[in-house]
């Protein structure tokens, strides 16, 4: 991303951190399709280079006051816009490599033998296991004793809050136990016919 810059910018960003949104637009127009095109190299998606300028400038507009003691607005503009690809780029690769894990352990479970489901129930029981002690009464509380949120509160003599909160504990512990599980399973009957 190296291009002239504009003349007088030190003025251009002193009138921004003061709230001028004149200049802000002027600001915007002079570098949005530059660094467009910089973040869709990073990313190779237009629709994402869009988003990710927006983002940039909106952040940039939310903490206008910092820009008084911007020396280089280029060199600013660079390193906030590649961390905010890169963060995007590392979600989204999280979120496909969850994706493929579910779809992974709903394969198998669709296609589980009958006497399979009996090691579902064990695998589930084992990871109610690891819960902690609280988190564990809670949870079963809920699932196999069919209280409500505030029925389990009054008999644990706990806030509401703290009952959802651990029931959203447990609950992403138990998957994310039982994911890895599986996972781990397939990789080794996988290994096995290599």
């Amino acid at each position: 991303m190296s291009y002239a810059p504009l003349q007088n910018e030190k003025a251009w960003l002193l009138q921004v951190a003061e709230g001028d949104e004149k200049a802000f637009r002027f600001l915007f127009n002079q570098y949005h399709h530059r660094l467009g095109l910089h973040i869709f190299r990073l990313t190779k998606s237009y629709e994402l280079a869009e988003e990710i300028v927006q983002d940039v400038f909106l952040k940039i507009w939310m903490n206008r006051s910092a820009l008084a003691d911007v020396e280089n607005f280029q060199a600013y503009l660079y390193v906030m816009s590649k961390n905010h690809a890169l963060n995007c780029l590392k979600k989204i690769a999280h979120e496909k490599m969850t994706t493929t894990e579910l779809e992974l352990a709903d394969h198998h479970f669709q296609n589980e033998e009958p006497g399979e489901e009996n090691e579902r129930y064990l695998l589930i029981d084992e990871a109610i296991d690891h819960l902690p002690p609280q988190q564990q009464k809670v949870y079963l509380l809920s699932r196999h004793g069919r209280l409500k949120q505030s029925q389990i509160a009054t008999e644990l003599n706990l806030s509401r809050e703290t009952v959802k909160k651990y029931l959203k504990i447990s609950s992403e512990s138990i998957s994310g136990y039982i994911r890895k599980k599986l996972i781990s399973s397939s990789l080794m009957v996988i290994l096995y016919f290599i």
